[in-house]
């Protein structure tokens, strides 16, 4: 019997591959009836170390505005272009790697992690590890790395 998704779950972080990750589940849900969440996470860790550990409540309440006001465009886009509306967003705090593997699709029942191939320049995955590696080998339920948009085909691929 061939597997139905139900209850997605894509990262987003604002990177094209994320909003290729979207774009790809938007159509899987779209032909499963599927519910999508929309999950962004702020590591509060990774802020504290840039600034010598000095992070107040004012700056985290400006990150986490940001946050769901970039998720709630997200949305707005979704629903006009897609003409899709079975979607919810969520900000967190805490370890993206652990938060998108096991935290939240535990709580949320995820079926599904479509995530984008990754989010960070060679650089930053080197200093904090690939994010999407991760998901990969630990999440509790089914993950599909997306690479390619809708037709299959790179952004670089004509």
């Amino acid at each position: 019997m061939l597997q139905e998704y139900r209850n997605i779950l894509v990262p987003m972080d604002g990177s094209d591959e994320a909003e290729l990750a979207l774009e790809k589940a938007v159509s899987v849900a779209k032909r499963n009836q599927a519910h999508i969440d929309l999950l962004n996470i702020l590591d509060t860790k990774q802020y504290s170390y840039n600034y010598s550990g000095l992070i107040d409540g004012d700056v985290i309440y400006k990150m986490s505005e940001d946050a769901q006001q970039y998720l709630e465009d997200t949305v707005k886009k979704v629903k006009e272009t897609d003409n899709f509306d079975d979607i919810a967003i969520h900000v967190r705090f805490g370890s993206p790697k652990t938060v998108i593997a096991q935290d939240f699709p535990a709580e949320h029942h995820n079926d599904l992690i479509m995530i984008g191939a990754t989010g960070l320049n060679a650089v930053e995955r080197v200093l904090v590890g690939s994010v999407t590696e991760y998901v990969n080998r630990h999440a509790l339920p089914d993950v599909l790395v997306v690479k390619t948009k809708l037709d299959n085909h790179t952004a670089l691929e004509k």
